[in-house]
């Protein structure tokens, strides 16, 4: 029973930090450390990447008119072998090409960044810290004076890069690439969107890629249980992060994030240099 309390536990991080901009990643290693929890299977990089799958049909769920139309413009604009000047279709590029980056240095330092952290978990507290200040110095630096439909190509290019940075636990997915939004000039809702939306075929992938550990594994049935039950409350609860987000950003900076992440930034340090008893 232990182990399916932890599964839902982690699920549930796992759908609230995957979009909040607090690094799905640092928590998901960090908070098995913390309490204690000494399960090889859920303490694994495979069953973390099951639960981003979870986070993927939150996204499919929430974004699904948006997906549709995106993908019947990209169709489009093959068949016709002509963008022009719909936004739609630019949009769609725009996302492929945002995904490059990550999608290369994924499939190059995978095993790098599938176990050094778990190893030396501290350096989670310091990237944390990094993905405050970008967030902060994006508040401070970003104009927000533009929507989606004002993107270019060096926009999706900058936020493709910026996301690679977040194969870096405590970094955050979500954080650094709204970070590089607002750099760029994008309103906090615009840079969100763009950022969940550039989420669906990288988590994706990562999911596909990683799923190949788990074919032909002796799986146990406690450990199908676990992931199912972990898969269900990322679903759940991952939808809930997407659709607070969104409206929480229409009228509100991303100060309590940052605050948030500087806090948890201690506790990693805190409990490494054995401050914090677990």
């Amino acid at each position: 029973m232990d182990s399916l309390i932890h599964a839902a536990i982690l699920g549930i991080v796992q759908g609230l930090t995957e979009f909040l901009p607090i690094s799905s990643s640092a928590h998901l290693i960090f908070i098995p450390i913390l309490l204690g929890w000494h399960d090889a299977f859920i303490d694994s990089a495979a069953f973390d990447v099951m639960l981003h799958m979870g986070t993927l049909v939150a996204l499919l769920v929430y974004f699904w008119r948006d997906l549709v139309a995106l993908l019947g413009a990209f169709v489009a604009s093959i068949r016709e072998r002509r963008i022009g000047d719909d936004p739609q279709r630019r949009l769609a590029w725009l996302l492929v090409v945002s995904v490059i980056p990550a999608a290369i240095l994924g499939a190059a330092l995978e095993s790098f960044f599938d176990e050094a952290f778990r190893v030396h978990w501290e350096w989670i507290g310091i990237f944390a810290l990094i993905g405050a200040s970008l967030l902060w110095l994006g508040e401070r630096r970003g104009t927000q004076s533009r929507g989606l439909d004002g993107m270019v190509l060096r926009d999706a290019v900058t936020i493709g890069v910026a996301q690679a940075a977040a194969l870096f636990p405590g970094i955050s997915r979500s954080g650094v690439t709204i970070a590089a939004g607002l750099f760029l000039g994008l309103t906090r809702e615009a840079a969100a969107r763009f950022s969940f939306l550039m989420a669906v075929p990288v988590i994706a992938g990562a999911g596909l890629w990683k799923a190949r550990t788990l074919i032909g594994a002796d799986l146990g049935g406690a450990q199908v249980d676990q992931l199912v039950v972990g898969i269900v409350m990322a679903t759940i609860f991952g939808f809930i992060a997407i659709a607070f987000l969104l409206r929480f950003l229409r009228t509100n900076p991303t100060t309590v994030f940052i605050v948030y992440r500087v806090v948890f930034g201690a506790v990693v340090f805190a409990a490494w240099l054995g401050l914090w008893d677990r």
